[in-house]
């Protein structure tokens, strides 16, 4: 489901007091950490994650590829911090119409 500019910008007023409920590392982009992302999105459909660690070029490439195997949408990436929203088989989260 693609996200249009009106529902990222309530999306991100929702995000904007959450903490990050993932935190990549070291070690980059495992398994077990994309394992953690899918379930942290089927429980609550909008979260942050946190990249440390690298070059900004670097950081998008690697929230490009998390969104692309959690099948998530990107709203946005500010520093450190990415934002993901992927609706849940019963989402809890009703997005303004287009």
């Amino acid at each position: 489901m693609a996200v249009n500019d009106k529902q990222k910008r309530y999306l991100k007023g929702l995000a904007h007091p959450l903490k990050p409920v993932v935190m990549i590392g070291n070690k980059g982009l495992t398994e077990n950490v994309l394992a953690e992302i899918d379930k942290a999105l089927e429980q609550h459909e909008l979260i942050k994650v946190r990249v440390s660690g690298l070059e900004k070029e670097d950081r998008a490439a690697m929230v490009d590829e998390i969104t692309l195997k959690s099948s998530a949408n990107l709203i946005v990436i500010i520093g450190h911090i990415a934002v993901l929203y992927r609706p849940a088989k019963e989402p809890t989260i009703q997005l303004p119409k287009k």
